[in-house]
């Protein structure tokens, strides 16, 4: 044990949780080695590993890319740094935006103008308004496929998952979305409706990862009526992906071909 970092040291080192660490120990990314007290100790090769994951997630491989990587399985690289940085592009012009309204404000306080307030509250109260109504439609659309019973195991489980709920979140939806709406037509067993397949499990993962059976189950009724809501709710894609997301993966599943991240009990039924 001279060379080897109890858990709460390799936190220290690594600056994740233990709930973290025995997350990626349960999906085989990382295997520490057990005391007969059943304490957890990390080797330097471990340690290395848990450092090569908090890297690779920086660089926005999923959970399930990083088991890939490891594993040497093959892997579309390219195409998930491309949709990576799609991401970031999205939020650096987020950030953009905000730095424009904020420069504009302090170029008028420098030059001795008083600042117009009631221009920019109106700004963010057309942001804000915008996510009301939005927030609104989605309540009305989900009250219609779900009992109180289920949306409160909804809000428990998603705790764990907070980024999908973010504006950034449904923005890399819609760049998803618009990519493969470009592609249609498109051969569902075809490479590169395979690789959608996976980019769009691999962004499902955050919910994917907390997901019950019954929640899984009841997103997919959800989506697959979404012709008697779509317009009315922005899901971030439409149902002609939708459609033909589901056709590839069904497809690739059929072949024997690996999807992307999902839960245990979707791929238990083969």
């Amino acid at each position: 044990m001279d060379e080897s970092f109890a858990i709460d040291e390799v936190v220290r080192r690594t600056g994740l949780t233990t709930r973290a660490l025995r997350f990626y120990e349960a999906r085989g990314l990382v295997s520490p080695l057990r005391t007969q007290s059943g304490r957890r100790w990390f080797g330097p090769a471990e340690l290395e590993r848990v450092h090569r994951i908090v890297a690779l997630k920086k660089a926005g491989l999923s959970l399930g890319d990083i088991k890939r990587l490891f594993d040497r399985k093959p892997i579309d690289l390219a195409a998930l740094l491309s949709a990576q940085r799609e991401r970031l592009a999205v939020q650096a012009q987020e950030i953009g935006d905000a730095i424009t309204l904020i420069d504009s404000a302090l170029s008028r306080i420098n030059r001795g103008e008083p600042l117009d307030a009631a221009t920019l509250c109106s700004l963010i109260r057309d942001g804000d308004t915008i996510m009301n109504d939005q927030a609104k439609a989605w309540k009305d659309v989900i009250d219609r496929y779900y009992t109180p019973e289920e949306l409160a195991e909804w809000r428990e489980q998603m705790e764990d998952a907070p980024q999908v709920s973010t504006p950034d979140y449904l923005a890399q939806w819609r760049a998803l979305s618009d990519r493969i709406e470009a592609a249609l037509p498109l051969d569902p067993a075809s490479d590169a409706a395979l690789a959608f397949v996976r980019e769009w499990f691999t962004l499902l993962e955050p919910f994917s990862r907390v997901a019950t059976p019954a929640m899984w189950e009841g997103s997919a009724r959800l989506y697959a009526d979404m012709g008697a809501w779509e317009g009315t709710a922005d899901a971030g894609f439409s149902k002609r992906v939708w459609d033909f997301i589901n056709q590839a993966a069904a497809v690739a599943r059929a072949a024997g071909k690996d999807i992307g991240p999902v839960p245990a009990f979707v791929q238990a039924r083969g």
